[in-house]
């Protein structure tokens, strides 16, 4: 039986998932305040929705992948054209948005007195790797939505972990880009050494690649690092504002936040610069200045949180 499923926000990621739900045809019903996104949706066969409550009509199912949890819950609970002002009964919504774990647990809790079921569903994984179907689905909530999900999990993803109750997605996400953040601050920190002590770059990486040291990092954001190629898989302003969750998480856990703490200013350095709407490792170019090498890559004027 054909499926229809809604979707809010169709950046970068949002695409990716219309792309292999259409293949595994779903009918795709969204919205996105961008008109380019929604010629997109449109090009890939789904269907246009004027507002996200129009998104959320006659489906069972619906994904949120915006950037921020401040914007899940607006397009969520907007009066008259948000989520919950269209839902059915059975409506189940995959909130795809890497959140502060907190608005994650009000924000089911407030679906829940409504009779809609809300799950925390982050992804791990670069916009490029979304597109190749190489995402992982990290899953807090009712496990029996879960269950009730996995179909349309695996139309996007290779994998889906149930993580246990609301805001447990939403955690693991946030320990999981942590972890990604060093390995990507480790690697920047190493090529820079390299490139001071005169190693070629390409011969490097390809040595760390196939060291005890490697990791996807190396492989997905080594080359760009070394190109200065800064086209968008990430964001710099997203990874700044994770950053500041991951803190944040920790201060209330009681748990360190060292490195994270260094890589964040690093972050907010690259923001400063004008790199906020390149790839997450612009920072790469901060890096360099700081051992005295020549910035590589030209700034743009977009402010933090646009884009």
């Amino acid at each position: 039986m054909t499926q229809r499923i809604g979707i809010v926000g169709m950046g970068l990621m949002g695409q990716a998932f219309i792309k292999h739900m259409r293949a595994k045809q779903f009918i795709v019903q969204g919205f996105d305040p961008d008109p380019a996104r929604v010629d997109q949706l449109v090009e890939a066969g789904g269907h246009p929705a004027d507002t996200p409550a129009a998104a959320a009509t006659d489906v069972d199912r619906l994904i949120i992948s915006v950037p921020t949890s401040d914007i899940a819950r607006a397009v969520i609970f907007d009066d008259g054209n948000g989520i919950a002002s269209a839902a059915s009964d059975d409506l189940i919504i995959m909130d795809t948005t890497t959140a502060r774990p907190d608005d994650s647990i009000r924000t089911a809790a407030e679906l829940k007195e409504r009779g809609i079921r809300y799950l925390d569903s982050t992804v791990s994984g670069t916009s490029t790797m979304a597109q190749a179907g190489d995402l992982v689905v990290i899953v807090g909530g009712e496990e029996a939505d879960f269950e009730a999900c996995r179909e349309a999990f695996a139309s996007f993803s290779r994998a889906a972990y149930y993580m246990g109750p609301s805001g447990s997605g939403a955690r693991t996400k946030l320990i999981i880009n942590l972890i990604l953040a060093g390995n990507r601050l480790a690697l920047a920190e190493g090529m820079v050494m390299g490139e001071k002590a005169g190693l070629d770059a390409n011969n490097l990486l390809e040595v760390l690649q196939d060291g005890a040291c490697s990791s996807k990092t190396m492989v997905d954001k080594g080359p760009k690092m070394i190109d200065a190629d800064y086209s968008q898989q990430g964001k710099v302003a997203i990874s700044l504002k994770d950053s500041r969750l991951m803190m944040d998480m920790g201060q209330k856990l009681g748990a360190p936040t060292m490195m994270i703490q260094v890589y964040s200013q690093i972050m907010q350095a690259a923001l400063e610069k004008g790199y906020a709407q390149k790839d997450t490792v612009a920072f790469y170019e901060i890096m360099r200045g700081m051992a005295g090498l020549e910035e590589r890559e030209g700034i743009d004027d977009v402010p933090f949180g646009k884009g």
